[in-house]
């Protein structure tokens, strides 16, 4: 089956608010959080009025089969990656055998070596990637984790991401990651308020679960070795993305200075090469990649075998709020547990504010992927429209 087109695409999915009222504003409200540029403090740190903030969009893309089938996939960073797609990828891609995802993925790969690949050119392959896998299924009349492997569990089992711990406990989460207020630039200051901040999350969950922490690549070497020791006592499970994800020297570095917390990393590293140098200098324990960043699925199994061939667990980046991240959890072994971040407000049933129609959401701190055909999304095709590129340039503008 040749493919016909890929192209980027608004999914316009309607929205109607939650019929059970929240009961306070969510953590993204008020949590202040901290990234490598809040270095600078005339920058602010609440979630979603960053820097960039207006090139974060979630882009679709679109890949269409010869017979009009076609598979839908997600990724980020809106115009940027657009441009990518249509302009580059698609004319790459039409009239390719749409099965054969190993070829399509080298393609991509190769064709970006000169202007990008690793970064936004990623990001841009992973949207298609996604799309190409959720044809295969539809194609084939088999659920994505089928065309994996098969299931090797029943279940899988979450950890939440958010501030808002007791609506987390409410809805049955057996583990929980939380965020980081600090920048390294804050020193002994900023060692204080994530000790008020930790201790404080350790005491409401208790030390019988599993706690983690994620500053967001917002630390230096030797902020992070102090952080490490200050939090000692709170047990976390582990230590996410302390460093920026370009400085391998530091996070082999950093292994070698502390040794009683796990380091987990990954999603703002792009692709099976900056994995493997991760992994064969030990540097982390867990990988992290971002299935919507990193090249998409067929990448990440790629890092998924190098990092189990180390005995290394692959748990990816915000993985359970993602059709594409459930089905990844559901085919691997040693994948342990997938991430469900948090982004609606306390109170609020998930089943009220899922994201896509046709996604499951996690019950008791446990989710089972769809098991209709592909991701199972259910998007009708009245949503879908072409991504209207002079408007997002105004809107960048």
């Amino acid at each position: 089956m040749k493919i016909k087109s890929v192209r980027a695409v608004s999914v316009n999915i309607p929205r109607t608010p939650p019929k059970t009222p929240a009961r306070r504003d969510g953590w993204n409200s008020h949590a202040r959080r901290a990234l490598p540029i809040n270095k600078y403090p005339e920058f602010p740190r609440m979630h979603g009025s960053m820097p960039g903030a207006n090139t974060q969009e979630e882009l679709w893309v679109q890949v269409v089969a010869e017979d009009g089938t076609y598979g839908l996939g997600q990724c980020s960073f809106g115009e940027l990656t657009a441009t990518l797609v249509d302009y580059h990828f698609g004319p790459l891609l039409a009239g390719r055998d749409c099965f054969a995802t190993e070829f399509l993925n080298d393609l991509m790969w190769r064709s970006t070596q000169r202007f990008g690949a690793g970064g936004i050119a990623t990001v841009a392959q992973s949207g298609i990637d996604l799309a190409l896998w959720d044809l295969k299924g539809k194609l084939l009349e088999q659920p994505v984790y089928r065309l994996l492997g098969g299931p090797c569990r029943d279940k899988v089992d979450l950890y939440v991401t958010s501030d808002d711990l007791d609506w987390s406990m409410e809805l049955g989460f057996h583990a929980f990651k939380v965020s980081n207020p600090v920048h390294y630039e804050e020193g002994i200051d900023g060692l204080n308020i994530l000790d008020d901040h930790i201790g404080r999350a350790r005491d409401m969950v208790g030390y019988d679960v599993e706690l983690m922490y994620n500053p967001v690549m917002s630390f230096n070497v030797e902020f992070a070795v102090r952080v490490a020791e200050r939090l000692r006592k709170y047990g976390l499970r582990w230590l996410e993305e302390p460093l920026i994800p370009t400085d391998l020297e530091g996070h082999i570095e950093l292994r070698k200075a502390i040794n009683w917390v796990p380091l987990a990393t990954g999603e703002d590293h792009h692709g099976r090469h900056a994995f493997r140098q991760l992994i064969e200098h030990r540097a982390i324990d867990i990988a992290q990649p971002d299935l919507k960043w990193c090249g998409g699925l067929t990448e990440a199994v790629k890092i998924y075998t190098i990092a189990e061939a180390a005995g290394i667990a692959t748990i990816p980046h915000a993985g359970a709020g993602t059709p594409y991240g459930q089905h990844f959890g559901m085919a691997m072994p040693e994948s342990p547990m997938a991430e469900f971040w948090m982004g609606s407000d306390p109170g609020v049933p998930l089943e009220e504010v899922c994201p896509i129609p046709g996604m499951p959401m996690p019950k008791d701190g446990y989710v089972v992927p769809s098991d209709a055909p592909g991701f199972g999304m259910e998007i009708q095709d009245a949503w879908i429209t072409p991504w209207d590129h002079t408007a997002a340039m105004k809107t960048l503008g």
